[in-house]
């Protein structure tokens, strides 16, 4: 599921936070769509204004701009979670800046180089960076259940191989329909 990642910080029961999702992507509009039907104050956050309509869409309540330092100070020391679904090398500074006292940013996007950040809001506030990759078949199942039961679904995209180079051009300049990308094995076979 795309969802089984970002969905072990939002074990339903968890109490209701306010939680920032990074990446208005396929894996991101999955968080949000989540967070939201938990219950959850869901807060979108990406490079650019481009996606918010899409973020509020799929459920935020709230929109921040991560290269705006006003739109960051909005949320500064607010959110008891963020979910960092961008895998490209970037810097997650504005994203500790937003996290609350005892706030925990999980990683879900693995990028190939180091993290920057400061260490000084981590060490006064108490603040933890964590990574989640997959859950186990007992997890996935219960999230695709909870999907079912509140109709959450991904936004996907079937594509063919003959597709592939486009795709691919999309995912590197910016996911913008914030859709997930599924090969049509099928019919790749048959072209």
């Amino acid at each position: 599921s795309s969802g089984i990642n970002a969905e072990w910080p939002l074990r339903p029961g968890t109490k209701k936070m306010n939680i920032g999702i990074v990446g208005v992507g396929g894996l991101g509009t999955m968080g949000i769509k989540l967070a939201s039907k938990l219950g959850h104050r869901v807060v979108a956050i990406s490079s650019g204004d481009k996606k918010e309509d899409i973020a509020r869409a799929k459920g935020a309540s709230d929109y921040v701009v991560s290269t705006d330092a006003d739109s960051v100070a909005t949320e500064f020391c607010r959110l008891d979670l963020i979910l960092n679904t961008i895998s490209g090398n970037h810097s997650i500074a504005p994203y500790i800046s937003m996290l609350a006292t005892d706030g925990v940013l999980v990683q879900l996007g693995c990028t190939t180089g180091p993290m920057e950040y400061e260490q000084d809001l981590l060490l006064f506030n108490r603040i933890s960076i964590a990574g989640s990759l997959i859950g186990g078949i007992p997890q996935t199942m219960e999230l695709l259940e909870f999907c079912y039961e509140n109709n959450v679904y991904p936004d996907v995209e079937l594509v063919d191989s003959s597709q592939l180079n486009e795709v691919f051009t999309k995912l590197q300049t910016a996911n913008a329909g914030g859709v997930r990308y599924v090969l049509d094995i099928k019919k790749s076979m048959e072209l």
